[in-house]
């Protein structure tokens, strides 16, 4: 892979897909009664992103580069040719990532010639490098492309060359390679002559019975360029920018595998304040992990840019990525301060050994925490670059030399530990809710054809307040219905029927509303998202105006603003008349303006007066486009700041702090506490009170609450409310040991909760919380927190004995305090006490 050195393989693979297993519990079973006692071995999550400066490749091992290529298998980094600003090159370096040391990779056979611009993957143990430039660039002389395909096994050391019968692709340089499905694929580049956009593949299982195919691509194929990364994720292949010409942007395409189709991923969701995409560029790395890409570097309109990109693949969001302050940290320079006992206390004695033995890099322990403030030294973030190489392995990526300011090399290893927290499924579970119609109480009527489309009052009174209106008036309507017909008696107030049987569904009348555009509505007050139109397809661009006039009507303005943004980007020459006039029938003024200004452009105006369709136009609009060219209107520029509307997040949390209080259908105990909830939030969000609700539902419901055999604190309880109902994961440190075990008692879909519990403990136990924590470990069981903050309270307990919360310990708690302070307390100690007495 031109420039990222192609990060699947069998090395890499196993970094970019992590296995969703939990962290591990570990349990003390050396108590004589066997009951299990609950630790913090939590596993190897990692909490934060964090750049780390490894040591740099001397130049006697090998030269600094750029335009190589780098691959990763087991615990190492291979780098493969590139340039040092005078030659070629073809030598084979090897950085261990365990012991962070440099060496020459041992080779045997022929290698390849010197080249750069090629590419590298890994397949099963060998690696293998295709196509580049060649010759000497130093005479200028026997320069050209090549199309060869080397192997190189990395048990034995032996390079080979594959010779292909048949057709070959053209040879190239600064083109994409991965490999998927035992196969090598090759995309685009640069034949000396012009930028390709082909695609070619080769299996790499039998040298002998394999052969290149061309493949045909379909669908939104990107335009033909060089100098780009690729990366897989999700099955499917992604470009992003690189060198086309007058054509270069800053797209993102996929390429699906199976039917071989490519697909430009579109920006238009991405509300006004969202974080961009990285601005058009080249010579940048692109790497896959888990669910993200990592896109560093490259040239950008004549800057060298580092910071770091991450797109969500699941999410279709871009953002920029904040590294941990302590990336900072660590860097090549001691500054004189540091040698003085205070700061230098700051490393621990095999830092400080490490740090004599080398100017290049130094490790901080980062896993304790320390009243002092750590030595700033040198930046461990990378300055910007360009036609370096990254690959990933574990949970880390490596990125290695490039070319930097002035047009010099680099030999500098940079390691970014990935952040490893399972996503938040919040817009999946509720997304899931919305397709399975489970535990549906709400049937919207809609239009003249009277189409029902069932959903769930919580959602929809959380997100809408135009359809909660409507709710509410169809509640109050039937309510006095059946008290009139004699169902209620007249002293029962009307309302949700908490622990009766199954009412009916609730049906509410909506005329202005077809079945349709409806239901993508209501796929947005789910999701926060909607399905974006076909490219070319004029019925799903007409379908999302329909969609358009709903969140006008219902007063939805992150809808407005998404169809907005979508109708017009899918707005072109084929299609811009007919979304004209619908929007004119629409009365969309906006989505009008947008289509009349579209058409008198210079370059599109002759060609859509031409057209069939134009002919067709009703006479005012016609009149309309006619003085619009004739005499344009003045360019105003509004100043006044674009509402967005309310997230999904921050309606729900809204919802659970009182704004749903009247729609709550079920009573959760804690304790005998009534805390009022909604039940398709909880089963939406949780699989045990999902199958509760669909099987096992109590007739008077009441549901008590509990983990297993303990009871949550309140806070604790409404601390895990607020993560069920709208994602948030901050909490005081003692709920943390509450909310441990939760994500399995309660289902939930992934264990993004405990990996923030595990962080909230490491990191946030002092002198102030230390009594409620240690409470919350009592009960919980939770022994090795419990000594934790003993051992905090015994050596801090001048300070926690005037805390107020002391007195209010339980007797029990209190004995285990002074049994801990008299086991530290030396024999001298209690000598100099029994004197004072």
């Amino acid at each position: 892979m031109a420039g990222s050195g192609g990060p699947i393989g069998s090395g890499a693979l196993t970094g970019g897909v992590r296995s969703k297993v939990a962290p591990s519990v570990d349990f003390d079973h050396s108590c004589s009664d066997s009951v299990e006692y609950l630790t913090l071995n939590f596993g190897p999550f990692e909490t934060v992103h964090r750049w780390r400066r490894l040591p740099p490749c001397d130049e006697f091992v090998g030269a600094r580069r750029s335009k190589h290529t780098v691959v990763a298998y087991k615990d190492a980094i291979y780098v493969f040719g590139g340039d040092n600003g005078k030659t070629m090159l073809n030598d084979l370096l090897r950085f261990d990532v365990k012991d962070c040391s440099w060496c020459r990779a041992f080779t045997t056979g022929t290698p390849p010639a010197p080249r750069y611009h090629h590419s590298a993957v890994v397949y099963g143990s060998s690696m293998f490098v295709f196509g580049g430039y060649t010759g000497d660039i130093y005479s200028n002389s026997n320069l050209k492309n090549k199309n060869d395909l080397f192997e190189y096994k990395f048990a034995t050391g032996q390079w080979t060359e594959w010779k292909i019968e048949g057709r070959l692709p053209v040879a190239r340089s600064a083109h994409g390679a991965t490999v998927y499905s035992d196969k090598l694929w090759i995309f685009a580049g640069y034949d000396g002559n012009a930028r390709l956009n082909d695609m070619w593949t080769i299996g790499l299982q039998d040298r002998e019975l394999t052969c290149w195919e061309e493949v045909a691509q379909s669908g939104e194929i990107p335009p033909s360029c060089c100098n780009f990364p690729v990366a897989v994720c999700r099955d499917k292949m992604f470009v992003f920018s690189g060198q086309s010409g007058a054509k270069i942007t800053n797209n993102l395409f996929q390429f699906e595998f199976k039917d071989k189709t490519w697909t430009r991923i579109p920006t238009e969701h991405l509300l006004r304040g969202s974080p961009p995409p990285p601005q058009r560029r080249y010579g940048h790395t692109m790497v896959a992990f888990d669910r993200h890409l990592y896109v560093f570097g490259g040239a950008a309109d004549n800057t060298l840019p580092n910071e770091l990109h991450c797109y969500d693949v699941d999410f279709q969001t871009w953002e920029v990525v904040q590294p941990s302050s302590d990336s900072e940290v660590g860097g090549a320079e001691m500054p004189e301060r540091a040698s003085s006992s205070e700061d230098a206390s700051t490393l621990t004695s095999e830092e400080r050994s490490s740090f004599k033995k080398s100017r290049d890099v130094f490790g901080l322990d980062f896993g304790t925490t320390s009243a002092k403030q750590p030595v700033h030294l040198a930046s461990e973030l990378p300055s910007g670059r360009l036609f370096h190489a990254a690959a990933v392995i574990s949970d880390a990526m490596y990125i290695f030399g490039g070319t930097v300011d002035n047009n010099i090399r680099s030999g500098e290893m940079y390691r970014f530990q990935f952040s490893c927290y399972p996503k938040c499924t919040l817009h999946e579970d509720y997304g899931r809710l919305w397709e399975g119609r489970q535990f549906c109480d709400v049937e919207f009527v809609l239009g003249e054809k009277e189409e029902c489309v069932q959903g769930h009052v919580a959602i929809v009174t959380a997100r809408s307040r135009w359809l909660r209106r409507k709710i509410v008036q169809a509640q109050e309507w039937l309510a006095q219905k059946l008290e009139e017909d004699g169902a209620l008696a007249p002293k029962e107030a009307p309302g949700p029927a908490v622990g009766r049987a199954r009412p009916p569904l609730l049906r509410v009348a909506i005329r202005e509303a077809e079945a349709r555009p409806f239901e993508v509505l209501m796929q947005f007050l789910y999701t926060d998202k909607i399905k974006y139109p076909r490219k070319g397809h004029v019925e799903d661009v007409l379908l999302i105006m329909d969609v358009y006039k709903l969140a006008l009507s219902f007063q939805l303005c992150r809808l407005e603003q998404l169809c907005r943004q979508y109708i017009e980007a899918s707005v072109d020459l084929q299609n811009v008349l007919v979304v004209c006039e619908s929007a004119a029938r629409l009365q969309l003024g906006q989505l009008k303006e947008h289509c009349l200004n579209f058409i008198v452009k210079e370059s599109h105006f002759n060609q859509v007066i031409m057209m069939k369709e134009f002919e067709r136009l009703s006479s005012p609009l016609i009149v309309e486009i006619v003085r619009r060219k004739q005499q344009p209107p003045p360019r105003t520029s509004s100043d006044q700041p674009v509402d967005i509307g309310t997230s999904l997040i921050q309606d729900m949390k809204a919802y659970l702090e009182g704004a749903g209080s009247e729609f709550c259908d079920i009573t959760l105990l804690l304790d005998g506490h009534p805390r009022p909830a909604h039940k398709a939030i909880l089963a939406a969000r949780s699989s045990y009170f999902e199958a509760m609700f669909r099987s096992f539902m109590p007739e008077d419901g009441q549901v008590n609450i509990s983990i297993g055999e303990m009871v949550p604190s309140r806070q604790a309880f409404e601390s895990m409310l607020r993560y069920i109902y709208y994602g948030e994961v901050n909490m005081p440190p003692e709920d943390s040991l509450y909310l441990f075990a939760a994500p399995y008692y309660y289902g939930f879909y992934n264990n993004r909760l405990q990996a923030y519990c595990k962080q909230n403990l490491e990191m946030n136990v002092t002198v102030q919380n230390v009594l409620q924590i240690l409470e919350a470990a009592d009960k919980t069981q939770a022994l090795d927190m419990k000594r934790h903050c003993l051992h905090i309270i015994v050596h801090q307990f001048t300070k926690v004995s005037k805390l107020p919360t002391l007195r209010l310990l339980s007797q029990q708690l209190l004995l285990d305090i002074i049994d801990s302070l008299a086991s530290h307390i030396s024999d001298k100690q209690c000598a100099e006490l029994g004197a004072d007495i």
